[in-house]
């Protein structure tokens, strides 16, 4: 009875532990995916900052009022 049951929980915690494995590699794929769209972000903002086109600048119609 006591081999059976530590069978089980050595076999529970092999599946925990790929479990585990497979979380920590989706969320290190999922922070490369954030840092990429950041830094994309800063370089479109860097680009419509620097366009110097009439439709890229701010006017106060452009800003959210007080109560946003």
């Amino acid at each position: 009875m006591l081999e059976s049951r530590l069978i089980e929980v050595e076999t529970k915690l092999a599946y925990q532990e790929n479990t585990m494995q497979i979380l920590n590699e989706v969320v290190a794929r999922q922070q490369r995916q954030i840092d990429q769209l950041q830094a994309l972000c800063k370089q479109l903002l860097e680009r419509v900052r620097n366009s110097g086109e009439p439709g890229f600048v701010n006017t106060p119609a452009d800003e959210v009022p007080p109560h946003y």
